[in-house]
């Protein structure tokens, strides 16, 4: 029999329907797994395996009920959400080391109504704030691929922990990046979805549209699975809707007709390292295989930087802005910088923002008016040292600012816009490319069945569970 831990989530629920494996054997294997590599990627620092066990117990015992068809899968939660009766450290800051949670986070209480047992929190930079995966109190997150380099961030400890076999799904949360390049970084997969769909809280900013929660897994058809368990209104987010679809599971084994698809290694506004660059083109005519039209385009991104920019340092004055006054010293200099730079803004600095958001958005809309989706790189460079907490240099193109390396995917996250990332290919050091697949606004059953079709095309769905590799320098 295959190994448990090697299983995709999907074969993992359908064995736990049939009774043919249990929870409380999947927790003991995720346990065992952990043991064995985690002390090389530094993923999951916070574990509550025996806990999991008795609510594994509770729930074998209980009267089967068809809402919990998860069946007791085991999961791993970013260190930003809350797993009620467990440890959320806020991303490794030390003022929050032993705080504990009351109740679960929205999205996490979805999945646990549908059958899924966190078993441990997974790493983050304090408070999502970095694109790479560093704290204070858990230190580096490392790249399976190569331990000598980065995850990227901030959900670097979700991916990290699937690609090395330690569970079968992974929440994550989504600002700038942080679903979307660690995925590519660990070669697994990850969806921003559009902001509503996954519930997001309880949050002091419930109006911001920048930040999301959503999947992460080892395969296309697994993230549908996992975005079917989290989805679902909730009153206390005013922004969540009910699902536009029954199952974003149903039709992935279906290949889409006569697709329209726009491509571009940049988006215009940024550089893409070469090797990525080709891959993503390479992804194009794996796509036109498949039937579709493939043409080098993308909306005009104009402005959208610097409106990014203007727009995420808002959001952290409200969100961070009273954490910073009352304990500066407790918080990584990137968050006091964040907000510092924020608060020297002027009104009629901000105000241009939100009119340069405005007017992508209907550039953008008008776009795929005639085009179904849009390619291009998830990430313009390849994993970095581990140590990095930017990158300043690609090829000969240096980059202003220290998180212009993740703007083509800000530049989505911008316009509210769904997007996934999948494998492509591997560079010339056998690290993983990620495909970022843009899809229109609340398309993400559309934007699934696609992003499945390629993974079956490019035959690179099970690439992960692998043990980590030796650290090269």
């Amino acid at each position: 029999m295959t190994e448990l831990t090697e299983l995709t989530a999907t074969e993992a629920v359908a064995l736990l329907q049939k009774k043919e494996i249990t929870p409380t054997d999947l927790i003991d294997a995720a346990e065992a797994r952990s043991a064995a590599v985690d002390g090389t990627v530094n993923a999951l620092p916070i574990r509550f395996h025996d806990a999991a066990r008795e609510e594994a117990k509770a729930l074998e015992a209980a009267t089967p009920d068809p809402r919990c068809w998860l069946g007791g899968l085991p999961i791993a939660v970013k260190d930003l959400s809350h797993v009620a009766g467990q440890r959320t450290t806020m991303g490794g800051c030390p003022l929050f080391a032993e705080t504990v949670a009351s109740a679960s986070s929205y999205d996490v209480g979805n999945l646990q109504r549908r059958g899924a047992i966190p078993v441990a929190k997974a790493t983050s930079p304090e408070f999502g704030f970095n694109a790479t995966t560093y704290s204070t109190l858990f230190g580096y997150t490392r790249n399976p691929w190569n331990p000598a380099l980065s995850t990227a961030g901030s959900s670097g400890g979700s991916a990290a922990a699937l690609a090395t076999g330690q569970v079968w799904l992974a929440t994550g949360s989504d600002l700038g990046a942080s679903i979307r390049a660690p995925a590519a970084f660990c070669g697994i997969v990850g969806l921003r979805p559009s902001p509503g769909l996954v519930p997001r809280g309880p949050t002091g900013t419930p109006f911001n549209l920048l930040p999301v929660q959503g999947p992460l897994a080892r395969t296309v058809a697994d993230v549908a699975l996992m975005l079917d368990a989290m989805v679902g209104h909730a009153p206390g987010d005013p922004l969540s809707y009910p699902p536009v679809v029954d199952s974003y599971r149903a039709g992935l084994d279906q290949d889409p007709k006569a697709l329209r698809l726009g491509l571009s290694t940049d988006l215009g506004i940024t550089y893409c390292h070469s090797e990525i660059a080709a891959a993503v083109r390479a992804a194009g005519g794996v796509f036109e295989t498949m039937g579709a039209t493939v043409e080098d385009s993308c909306p005009d991104f104009s402005g959208i930087v610097d409106a990014f920019y203007e727009v995420r340092g808002f959001g952290h004055v409200v969100g961070m802005g009273p954490l910073v006054d009352r304990s500066r010293d407790g918080l990584t200099p990137e968050i006091t910088w964040s907000v510092d730079t924020a608060r020297a803004l002027d009104v009629e600095t901000l105000a241009r923002g939100e009119r340069t958001r405005a007017a992508v958005y209907a550039r953008v809309a008008a776009y795929f008016e005639t085009h179904d989706l849009l390619l291009c790189p998830t990430t313009v460079v390849p994993p970095f040292p581990v140590e990095w907490t930017t990158v300043e240099q690609c090829e000969d193109h240096r980059f202003d600012r220290y998180i212009d390396w993740i703007a083509i995917t800000f530049a989505i996250s911008m316009l509210g816009l769904p997007a996934i990332s999948v494998p492509c290919g591997f560079t010339r050091d056998g690290l993983p490319i990620g495909l970022q697949i843009v899809g229109k606004p609340r398309g993400e059953h559309a934007l699934l069945q696609a992003a499945a079709a390629f993974e079956r095309a490019m035959g690179l769905g099970k690439i992960t569970p692998i043990l980590p590799r030796e650290a090269r320098a």
